[in-house]
């Protein structure tokens, strides 16, 4: 198609009549607490920073039962989704400089919203050029995860708006012989660097041919505690392994981040699945932030699928979203707009659908344990059992 839709809800909501698109919002969407996601009021000056920048916001708030002895969590986060700022044959300053414009414009609308916990997309800070195989100039956007310079604009972001920013980023690890990683940095309210996560889990398929670049993270699956809650980040592919994401919940994570990079053509009807069902199996908010629009390469590439060389990945489709422990999502950013997706959410929410479902309580670890402890072996055969009558 050559022209991109805006979204699927703004296409269920033309031409579904309200009486059923309520119903179909519910059995899509989910309730929560017995009814719709509730919408958050956008305050003039974010709005006015949205409009005179050329971005979307949506704001949402998912609610728990109110308790006797615990009082609520509130914390708001918050999602960037943006296209690049500049043309991919510029210099790369010029292209870091144009993306970082970009996101201080939309991270003082996340400031006067009052989010306190923020996520950028996967190495925000440069065009996703890991398709073309070729290393320069794309390798120059990598800089150090501690005193990079757009390291050093989120710490000054963060301690401008008392907010902790999850920055994904190329890092060169200058203690390491300057290898590269596809890294997360955990920025603290006062700008303060409190650790790094990095991409579990590198994909080998279609244009995605990042392990040309950098090898899988042996940092494991870390969880930071903030003030404003216990926060780990799944980076892009990581989403398609449950593995991971149960991980993470078992070490304690309240909301997981996904900050991705992924084409309409190759997943997107995996996408409003995948991390909704992480977060209703993990008891955990997740938030899924996949860039946006079409960036085009000075050189061609292939894609190893016989089809023809070409200059862009395909359409980076946005449609980013938060998803709760108790089955609901929020409304998404469209498949086409830089865009700001704010929930404010109470994190007493994940304990309660805890002891709702009883997953972790009913959960066989010590049986999946043994099977992938067997499973590792050189010498594992597969338990099938074959029907005698078969010949």
């Amino acid at each position: 198609m050559s022209k991109q839709f805006e979204s699927v809800q703004a296409t269920l909501e033309k031409y579904i009549p309200a009486e059923e698109l309520s119903e179909v919002k519910r059995i899509l969407y989910g309730y929560n607490r017995g009814h719709h996601v509730k919408s958050l009021p956008i305050c003039h000056e974010a709005l006015d920073l949205a409009n005179k920048n050329n971005f979307e916001i949506v704001a949402s708030k998912v609610e728990a039962e109110s308790e006797q002895l615990r009082k609520p969590r509130i914390v708001r986060l918050g999602i960037i989704q943006n296209s690049i700022g500049a043309e991919t044959t510029a210099p790369i300053q010029d292209q870091y400089l144009a993306i970082e414009a970009k996101i201080e414009k939309m991270i003082d609308a996340a400031g006067a919203m009052g989010v306190n916990v923020l996520c950028l997309q996967e190495t925000w800070h440069m065009p996703f050029a890991f398709c073309t195989r070729e290393k320069y100039p794309w390798v120059e956007f990598a800089e150090s995860a501690s005193t990079g310079q757009s390291i050093k604009f989120i710490q000054r972001m963060a301690r401008k708006y008392n907010m902790v920013i999850i920055s994904p980023m190329l890092e060169r690890d200058d203690v390491h012989a300057s290898t590269i990683h596809n890294t997360a940095v955990v920025v603290g309210n006062n700008g303060n660097i409190i650790g790094k996560s990095r991409k579990n889990h590198i994909p080998r398929t279609g244009d995605f041919n990042e392990s040309t670049y950098y090898m899988e993270s042996t940092l494991g699956h870390p969880v930071f505690e903030t003030i404003y809650g216990k926060i780990a980040i799944n980076i892009c592919y990581g989403r398609h392994h449950n593995l991971n994401w149960l991980a993470y919940g078992l070490n304690g994570a309240e909301i997981v981040f996904n900050p991705s990079a992924t084409v309409g053509e190759l997943s997107e009807p995996m996408w409003g699945v995948e991390a909704r069902n992480a977060a209703m199996t993990n008891n955990y908010f997740v938030g899924s932030i996949n860039r946006v629009g079409t960036e085009h390469f000075p050189n061609e590439f292939t894609s190893g699928n016989g089809k023809p060389a070409h200059k862009d990945f395909g359409h980076f489709y946005g449609s980013s979203y938060f998803s709760s422990p108790d089955n609901c999502c929020t409304p998404s950013l469209s498949r086409v707009s830089d865009g700001l997706n704010i929930s404010e959410v109470d994190l007493n929410l994940c304990q309660q659908v805890k002891d709702k479902w009883n997953f972790q309580m009913t959960a066989r670890y010590e049986l999946y344990a043994k099977f992938l402890t067997d499973y590792i072996n050189p010498n594992y055969q597969p338990n099938i059992i074959k029907d005698p009558s078969m010949k």
